[in-house]
């Protein structure tokens, strides 16, 4: 038996209009989901982004209760081809890019933060391969 891969990874953030504007205005991420003032869900590849406001997923009574607080990292990947794109795309939104780290076989990463202060990156193909 194996996992497969992560299909939904969690954020939780304070504002989510601020998470839309971002997310879907600024990365180009598609909407597949959104309840006012609960959560906002973005398609990423072939994974979901949820982002949801942490005191209203505390207080669920359908689902186990979930929420969370600080800032996390996350990682999206990319073609190698489409790397130098996505940098000038984030730099293009006014996005700061926080750092650009060299690693093995001559690749690298960048990082930026989302408006809730999350820690993102963007990574080639063959990063962990």
């Amino acid at each position: 038996m194996n996992v497969l891969k992560i299909k939904e990874t969690c954020l939780y953030v304070s504002d989510l209009q601020k998470s839309e504007d971002f997310y879907h205005g600024k990365l180009g991420f598609p909407i597949i989901g959104k309840v006012e003032g609960r959560h906002i869900f973005f398609r990423a590849g072939s994974s979901v982004l949820l982002c949801f406001i942490a005191e209203k997923t505390r207080q669920d009574t359908n689902l186990p209760p979930h929420y969370g607080s600080g800032h996390l990292h996350l990682a999206f990947e990319v073609s190698p081809q489409e790397y130098q794109l996505w940098k000038e795309k984030i730099q293009q939104a006014g996005i700061t890019i926080e750092h650009e780290q060299a690693w093995k076989d001559d690749l690298h990463s960048f990082y930026f933060r989302d408006p809730d202060g999350h820690l993102l990156e963007i990574v080639p193909t063959g990063i962990w391969e």
